[in-house]
């Protein structure tokens, strides 16, 4: 890339990359092309080595400076008069990027339920073909949290040294048992919705609310529900914690659809950065970047252990963690101590 090239301009751009190729799948199944809405901000130096990777969490999109504003922004950690950061929407998500209902080229309808299943490890291969449409040569820091670290660390382990910092928050190496049954807990709720199997854009959407529901129980720890959702006076219905739920539920299916919500959280199932590649542990070994794992100390869905074990097995491994009531959400909200976990490990490893 070079200083002329139109990714070089300090104010954010909304792009979609167009892939022709075929992607072949981990399953054995093939995407004929698709493409991958992207996001970037801030300019490359003439070293080109201030490139932010930023990946989102299941429901997420491009915007990493809105839902992550407490790291992303002017004056901020990632900062776009400092760095080029790079934010794209996964493969299979309903924002931008080639989902369910997308067009299949090969039938001129949209996909909806012959969508192929896709892994993390799926995502992370087309991501590395927008890198080289890009003309990144190398990456300072590669940073996601929950299926987006899922995913950043399948792509560390692909990218090997074009990438300097890979940061992984709230994730594991192999999605547990645990985590699969909730999955598989909210992917019931969707197939409940008596409009699931519709060749509708609109299929599961009261299905997905319930799903939401099931899964904020497990992005927050029962000490912040009590805190912050517990009723203070004597009733026997209504509950407050019944409505917030419920609009919690509501909130997601207006913007998101459940189509694209199974394919994430059957990726997120997938997850497996040892599959193939002589178990876990030998896969970790494999990673060579400098590598922060960061765990929440009150995470029910991703439990610290987990991120403790990917810092413990990687070469260059450094586990730190976040103390917060709010369970597995602390990484969109705990900035203070995300900002300082963050410098602190970039000090350590100048």
């Amino acid at each position: 890339m070079n200083l002329e090239s139109p990714y070089l301009i300090t104010e954010m751009t909304h792009e979609i990359f167009s892939c022709d190729d075929e992607l072949a799948l981990e399953s054995g199944e093939t995407l004929p092309g698709f493409q991958l809405a992207f996001t970037t901000q801030g300019h490359l130096t003439t070293q080109k080595d201030n490139v932010i990777w930023i990946l989102h969490a299941l429901t997420g999109d491009a915007n990493a400076h809105e839902w992550w504003n407490g790291l992303v922004g002017e004056d901020k950690l990632f900062d776009p008069t400092k760095h080029f950061i790079v934010c794209a929407n996964l493969l299979g998500s309903c924002y931008g990027s080639t989902q369910p209902l997308s067009e299949n080229p090969k039938t001129g309808n949209p996909y909806f339920y012959n969508f192929p299943n896709l892994t993390t490890r799926d995502m992370a291969l087309s991501l590395e073909k927008l890198r080289a449409h890009l003309g990144i040569a190398q990456i300072h820091t590669l940073i996601g949290g929950s299926l987006g670290g899922q995913v950043a660390l399948e792509w560390a382990h692909i990218l090997g040294h074009k990438v300097q910092h890979s940061v992984i928050i709230a994730a594991n190496a192999k999605t547990s048992a645990w985590t699969i049954g909730f999955n598989e807990a909210q992917r019931m709720a969707i197939e409940s919705d008596c409009t699931w199997g519709q060749n509708n854009p609109e299929a599961g959407k009261k299905g997905l609310e319930t799903a939401r529901a099931i899964a904020m129980l497990t992005y927050r720890h029962p000490d912040s529900l009590e805190q912050n959702q517990a009723d203070q006076q004597e009733k026997t219905d209504h509950y407050k914690v019944s409505s917030y739920l419920r609009y919690q539920g509501l909130k997601l299916a207006n913007r998101f659809n459940a189509l694209s919500y199974w394919v994430l959280s059957k990726a997120m199932d997938s997850h497996d950065i040892g599959r193939g590649r002589g178990g876990v542990e030998q896969a970790l070994s494999e990673i060579s970047s400098k590598v922060l794992t960061i765990g929440v100390d009150r995470d029910q869905l991703f439990l610290p252990s987990e991120s403790q074990l990917i810092g413990s097995k990687v070469p260059k491994g450094t586990y730190r963690e976040i103390s917060s009531p709010y369970g597995h959400d602390a990484f969109l909200i705990e900035y203070e101590q995300l900002n300082y976990i963050l410098k602190s490990f970039y000090l350590e490893n100048r």
